[in-house]
């Protein structure tokens, strides 16, 4: 089966033009007008390219290039681009987008560009199975870093709520990982083959919310030129996560609860109630029960969904972990900006630890993109050495950064052998040779 091409494009004409090129190059693709949709139907197994426009109205092309490359950071979208979109487009390279293309270019060129989008994606896809069937795929400890106590009683709860079928509230500080959250319990829930849809009531106008959430028939409103399947029915089978829910018009928080409750939804226009299976994460970072209290959420809306709730600590409750998230998201970066990771040295080590993070793993992310990029602005490393650093050799600092990498590694992979020396690019034996070397001892065996 060939590989999918998704083509995001507003202009119907431009569209079918470029579709019908890339179709008649032998190319499977399926068009949408408007980039949500796509975002829809992509996940980490979406084996194809995405070809998308820059300038769109709603989700415009470097908005939706954020959106996808956080569902995987290593998606191949191709940006086209007006001759006065190429800094935004250059800027969208540095971002993670795998090429752009410049209006007007041939269908051949477009195929050119894709037919190697495809064939990376392809090889990422092989890599990771391989991975996986090693024993080195992605695991909860690979989502949720960290061997503090917050962070293993963390997992600890995602795991066990992962289990159920219950429905969730989360709770974090603006930044704190909300959604990292909640795909965790999806990907380990028996529905994590199917869709997992994050929407964000809060970036959503109060007049299309709706909409978006349950869908419309053709003419119900005007603009409704065609039926539309809403957020809630795409996600049948699976997870829907809703973002700031706080945020939520009161007036929609009604009828939000009858889904819940009746599991039917009723599109805009229609009077069918339509079954969906669906379990619901709600997310915020305020206080429900006290907005409740004070008449901003509906209390019944609040109880219904409190089946179970978990609470996210911020990164300066467990700054014991930063090193390790710091160097998980440079490893992520990357990934997306094809870059080698300069040395995390320990002075570095020490400014990451005494920052306060004000927006936790959001603001950490942005740090480690710039200092994988070489747009680091930390003092540490342009400080001169200290005295402690002058009287240590060349050879004993390396050593000691080589110390801290290993076993930096072994709690990560909870002291396995094999992805340890997998992830640093080491034979079994010279690992070994360097945890001698440090007196390093592992629990986890060759497993």
């Amino acid at each position: 089966m060939s590989q999918p091409v998704f083509l995001i494009d507003d202009d119907s004409d431009l569209r079918h033009a470029l579709k019908q090129g890339l179709e008649l190059e032998g190319h499977h693709v399926t068009d949408f007008a408007a980039a949500d949709d796509a975002l829809a139907h992509i996940g980490r197994d979406f084996t194809g390219a995405i070809v998308c426009d820059i300038r769109m109205p709603a989700t415009d092309g470097m908005t939706f290039l954020l959106k996808a490359l956080a569902i995987d950071p290593t998606l191949p979208v191709i940006l086209i681009t007006g001759h006065g979109d190429v800094p935004l487009a250059v800027k969208a390279m540095r971002e993670g987008a795998y090429d752009f293309l410049e209006k007007p270019f041939s269908p051949g060129r477009l195929s050119e560009v894709v037919l190697r989008a495809l064939e990376k994606r392809r090889l990422v896809l092989e890599n990771r199975s391989l991975r996986e069937n090693l024993g080195g795929g992605e695991t909860i400890s690979d989502m949720l870093v960290g061997n503090s106590r917050a962070m293993v009683r963390l997992r600890s709860e995602v795991k066990a709520i992962a289990q159920t079928d219950a429905d969730v509230l989360v709770y974090g500080e603006t930044g704190s990982g909300k959604e990292v959250v909640s795909r965790a319990i999806h990907r380990l829930s028996e529905r994590a083959s199917a869709p997992f849809v994050a929407i964000n009531c809060g970036a959503l106008p109060a007049d299309i919310i709706e909409s978006e959430l349950f869908g419309h028939e053709k003419g119900a409103f005007t603009g409704a030129t065609e039926r539309r399947i809403g957020k809630i029915e795409h996600a049948q089978g699976g997870t829907v996560l809703l973002d700031e829910i706080e945020s939520m018009p009161l007036e929609l928080q009604v009828k939000l609860l009858r889904v819940i409750e009746a599991k039917a939804i009723e599109r805009l226009g229609s009077n069918k109630l339509i079954p969906v299976d669906v379990r619901f994460i709600a997310a915020s970072k305020a206080d429900l029960e006290k907005e409740s209290a004070a008449g901003r959420f509906r209390a019944d809306l609040y109880y219904r969904l409190n089946v179970v709730s978990v609470s996210i600590p911020p990164l300066r409750e467990h700054a014991e972990d930063i090193p390790d998230i710091f160097f998980h998201l440079a490893r992520e970066a990357r990934a997306r900006y094809r870059r080698d990771i300069p040395d995390i040295t320990p002075r570095i080590v020490a400014e990451l630890k005494a920052n306060p993070w004000h927006g936790n793993v959001r603001e950490l992310r942005n740090a480690a993109d710039r200092f994988v990029i070489g747009l680091w602005t930390g003092t540490a490393i342009d400080d001169e050495p200290t005295a402690a650093d002058a009287k240590r050799s060349l050879s004993d600092m390396m050593s000691s950064h080589e110390r801290e990498i290993i076993t930096r590694e072994l709690a990560r992979h909870d002291g396995k052998i094999r992805p340890v020396y997998e992830a640093l690019g080491l034979s079994r034996k010279a690992l070994y040779e360097k945890m001698r070397k440090h007196a390093i001892q592992a629990k986890g065996g060759e497993a």
